[in-house]
């Protein structure tokens, strides 16, 4: 034992200052403890390791990332953020949580149904395990659940190295994330500059407006083959006409046409509303309704005046060849993507130089890392990336730190702008978007946790919140996809 005490960290025989004092009873308090175990060592009581253990039990430490094993995955629904999102939570063995997002409109069960392959695997291995559920998601909403999978994933792995998302993505770029906005409603013309003032108020630099076919549906001699169809439902899929369900059917097999009457009217309408936003705000389109390439072509050369962002949408994502057509014929920026699952499809669309700029949904895409794959393939190419999103701020975070570490990302939607009480969903920033923009966290992980106590109050009608799963616990199917 003569050694033990001749060692550099040995009690001090003496302490003049009330500091040395308490350094050296809490050197001699450890020394007594390391002794008491030596002794213990020594008759077979103790091992090394529960000696480190024991000494080292108050030293602080986030995980232990290669022990951290993945014990549960529960789901809360929640309704009005702006839409429909069931928010996801993965527990741990260490106590740590991983928030994720199914997309906006989607259900849980496509998150559900991946409990099984992910279960006692250790969430740090973030694109092993996306690699083995990937084939699981599609195009579209059904992506949501390997998407939110994904984001828990990385969230926990940033939890458990105790770094933000951006940092294992490569590092950022920019320190502010730029944010998009609708163009708010209005009565007429004179009460959306009311309300546009209130927009500008917030600070949004960059905004999208909705406008098309729709709006002309009921008006006479503006549109072609349109009185048996249900234009001005292009979102509900249970209205059945005689022609078939407008909202399901793909653009060009409607044979609706804009009239010149119907073309002046929207000129009409988007100068009207480019002159109240005025020339200094990016302003983007979205929505115009279900027609053929050749209405596409005449509502784009017809706004080109206006100097819009982009044109949104106007045909399938996956029509190529048609998009291509478009994006030849005219001046304003082609867009697409939010419901392209994977890279492979965005990668046909830039190599067929088919479009301007590209439009990923992360909800979609395949998450935080196979977005930014798709964001650093297209800045090889030289295309811009805007981002989709329509969630929660669970969801926004994991945007977040994508557009951080993607060179050529441009803005990020955000449709939860007149949301009362988005911001209080989570805990960690406060606020969230300013002056519309978002500093990109530093925290760990998404750098945000739910707030419960809020997030109870958006619970969609009938749900249950994080409710047990245990009937999603079993794989009850053989997944390699190769014999």
């Amino acid at each position: 034992m003569k050694n033990f005490f001749t060692r550099a960290n040995a009690p001090k025989p003496s302490a003049h200052t009330p500091s040395d004092r308490r350094n050296f009873l809490r050197n001699a308090g450890l020394g007594g403890l390391s002794l008491g175990m030596t002794f213990e060592k020594l008759s077979g009581r103790f091992t090394t390791e529960q000696e480190l253990e024991f000494i080292t039990q108050k030293v602080p430490r986030d995980s232990k990332p290669a022990d951290l094993k993945i014990t549960d995955m529960r789901v809360a629904v929640l309704a009005g953020v702006p839409f429909s999102s069931p928010i996801i939570r993965i527990d741990t063995n260490q106590g740590l949580v991983g928030w994720g997002e199914v997309r906006d409109g989607a259900s849980a069960n496509y998150a559900l149904m991946l409990k099984s392959r992910i279960l006692g695997k250790n969430p740090c291995n973030v694109e092993q395990i996306f690699k083995q559920i990937k084939q699981f998601g599609n195009h579209s909403r059904a992506a949501g659940g390997v998407c939110g999978v994904e984001m828990a994933l990385w969230d926990l792995a940033g939890k458990a190295y105790n770094v933000p998302c951006y940092q294992m993505l490569g590092g950022k770029y920019r320190d502010f994330i730029r944010l998009y906005a609708d163009t708010p409603e209005g009565k007429d013309y004179d009460d959306f500059a009311k309300n546009m003032k209130v927009r500008k108020d917030q600070g949004y630099t960059f905004l999208k407006m909705d406008f098309g076919i729709g709006m002309l549906a009921d008006k006479p001699g503006m549109l072609v083959n349109a009185n048996n169809w249900s234009v001005k439902r292009q979102w509900d899929e249970k209205e059945m006409g005689k022609l078939g369900n407008y909202a399901s059917t793909k653009h060009p097999f409607t044979r609706i046409q804009i009239t010149k009457k119907g073309l002046d009217a929207l000129v009409d309408h988007v100068g009207k509303v480019r002159d109240i936003v005025g020339y200094d705000t990016p302003l983007a389109a979205d929505h115009f309704g279900h027609f053929d390439v050749n209405t596409a072509i005449q509502i784009g050369r017809a706004m080109e005046p206006f100097r819009l962002a982009w044109l949104e949408d106007l045909v399938p994502w996956f029509y190529t060849d048609q998009w291509k057509q478009i994006t030849d014929a005219i001046d304003t920026p082609t867009l697409t993507g939010e419901d392209i699952y994977l890279k492979e499809d965005f990668i046909k669309l830039i190599d067929a130089k088919a479009i301007d700029m590209i439009h990923p949904d992360l909800a979609s895409s395949g998450g935080l890392l196979e977005t930014k794959k798709i964001g650093d393939y297209a800045e090889e190419k030289g295309i811009p990336m805007a981002m989709h999103f329509a969630g929660s701020p669970i969801c926004m975070m994991a945007n977040v730190h994508c557009a951080a570490a993607t060179e050529n990302f441009v803005a990020l939607e955000h449709h939860g702008v007149d949301v009362t009480g988005w911001e209080d969903l989570v805990t960690g920033m406060k606020p969230i978007t300013d002056k519309g923009f978002v500093k990109v966290p530093d925290k760990p992980g998404l750098g945000v946790e739910l707030n419960e106590e809020v997030a109870k109050r958006f619970l969609k009608k009938g749900g249950t919140w994080f409710a047990p799963t245990d009937t999603w616990n079993t794989k009850d199917s053989a997944d390699r996809e190769w014999s």
